[in-house]
């Protein structure tokens, strides 16, 4: 099931700018798409504006190219995660599944031996098919979040809204729910919108990221666009690590303001003027030949070891430059004499030089 969101506007008496900018957005059938931006950019208010649950200004949200005009539009179609996971305490684990089943108008509830087998058929699928008369105060977090997706798939919704669903759980559970989420999408054929404010998860699950930024949306691309592509150095900086070198173009050649910095070419459509040059710390090299006139040779620290990468501050004059290197590569040609940092990214202005 397809979502389009088509100029979306959300205000509120008193707010200094709207909660949702006109915001358009086009998600295709069986999609993964997270939504991902810092605390109040509008990735739950557009969350919950999808599914019905917040009134908005202006605007439309269409399901395969049907316009929804309320909540019971959306109903069966739309399947919920909230981040508290929202499960009634006094239930056991099979009737908050059901919950959505059992509401449902007479008229189009299904038989009581059809919600029981739905019901088991979920437990299975979540893989907690011994949990159906346990409550909820009695499961872990991770439990939690496996009876919430079921009570959210009972219905069998062609489209699923998770809201930070992994933020109470740990890092290793994280992990391995997350790829366990991925596949269940792909078996299920879901078309599934994720808001996390965890950039590596985004990064591992969707398949396009939507980054936005007072409620408006920065950049919308796949993964490898994102990383390859930065629109914005807000971009940039909100995907990863990165550090910044500001410098100025001449001539085609990119001389950083930091001497101890290598010059270098870039691409020919990059007019003279200031500019910032952004970094991932594993995309940094050291080099042997000094920059003329830097104040001292560089000096790598030790600093441990992260995700098959040895880290190191780099002492780069007065500055301290973190510097990410494969394990097992010969760390004792780290001591140099200037950065390289040709990889960088460029931005003026904020936008990236393109």
């Amino acid at each position: 099931m397809s979502v389009e969101v088509n100029a979306l506007l959300r205000t509120v008496p008193g707010a200094a700018a709207p909660l949702l900018d006109h915001v358009s957005l086009n998600v295709p059938d069986g999609m993964f798409v997270a939504l991902v931006g810092p605390s109040g950019a509008g990735k739950t208010t557009l969350l919950r504006a999808i599914a019905g649950l917040d009134p908005y200004t202006a605007g439309t949200v269409s399901l395969d190219g049907h316009v929804m005009t309320g909540v019971q539009a959306r109903a069966g179609r739309i399947g919920f995660v909230f981040q508290n996971y929202a499960l009634f305490p006094h239930m056991t684990v099979a009737r908050n599944i059901a919950f959505g089943l059992d509401v449902l108008p007479a008229a189009t509830r299904p038989p009581r031996a059809q919600v029981t087998a739905r019901v088991t058929e979920l437990l299975d699928l979540m893989q907690i098919p011994s949990l159906g008369n346990a409550y909820p105060s009695r499961l872990s977090g991770g439990q939690r979040q496996r009876v919430a997706l079921a009570r959210a798939l009972a219905t069998g919704p062609g489209v699923l809204l998770l809201d930070e669903p992994f933020g109470a759980l740990d890092p290793i559970v994280r992990r391995s729910i997350r790829t366990w989420l991925r596949d269940l999408h792909d078996r299920l054929g879901l078309t599934t919108i994720l808001v996390t404010h965890d950039q590596e998860e985004a990064l591992d699950v969707a398949d396009r990221i939507v980054v936005m930024q007072s409620g408006r949306i920065v950049q919308d691309a796949s993964p490898q666009e994102l990383d390859c592509n930065p629109a914005t150095d807000f971009v940039m900086e909100f995907l990863g690590e990165a550090v910044s070198f500001p410098g100025h173009v001449q001539g085609g050649v990119m001389v950083a303001d930091d001497r101890t910095v290598q010059s270098f070419a870039v691409p020919t459509h990059v007019a003279d003027g200031p500019v910032t040059a952004m970094i991932r710390p594993y995309e940094i090299a050291l080099v042997p030949q000094a920059v003329p006139g830097s104040p001292a040779p560089i000096r790598a620290v030790p600093r441990g070891a992260r995700g098959g990468y040895r880290h190191y501050i780099v002492q780069a004059g007065a500055r301290s430059v973190p510097f990410f290197v494969a394990q097992g590569h010969d760390t004792c040609a780290l001591e140099g004499g200037a950065l390289d940092i040709s990889r960088a990214r460029l931005f003026r202005q904020g936008q990236a030089c393109l």
